[in-house]
């Protein structure tokens, strides 16, 4: 039975250290997991979305509550939508984004701490790859 002696030069010999424990570092936390949306039983929720040629809108753009762009698409849609729903429905409703070399660019649009709104890309959705199911990543 090794000593703890001994165990501490094997330990030596290793570029980091050990858990408390010595069994080495604890697992990272486990992803949360999503569970899928039963969508006959779900109740669709409302994705408010800004249509802009060219770039997203500023933050500025929503920082009066009521005098947010007017270019604006109301969405019923799932929490598990993926950005290929979500460019269909755009599609759909904004002539712009049907052109053949259109780009969607998704971005976030939220309050912070101190009630600042701030604008964060997510994702760009180029219809041709969209087209062939290469852009399948939720939402969530």
């Amino acid at each position: 039975m090794a000593g703890v002696g001994e165990a501490q030069r094997r330990q030596a010999g290793r570029s980091r250290p050990l858990h408390p424990s010595g069994r080495g570092p604890p697992p990272p936390p486990p992803r949360p997991r999503f569970e899928p949306v039963d969508r006959e039983k779900t109740c669709p929720l409302l994705l408010r979305v800004f249509t802009k040629i060219g770039g997203h809108h500023s933050r500025e753009d929503f920082a009066v509550r009521g005098k947010e762009p007017k270019d604006e698409v109301q969405i019923y849609t799932w929490k598990d939508a993926t950005l290929r729903e979500l460019t269909d429905l755009v599609k759909e409703v904004a002539p712009a984004a049907r052109r053949r070399d259109a780009r969607l660019s998704f971005a976030f649009v939220y309050p912070d701490k101190n009630g600042r709104f701030m604008v964060r890309e997510v994702s760009h959705s180029s219809l041709t790859v969209s087209y062939l199911g290469h852009d399948q990543s939720a939402m969530n």
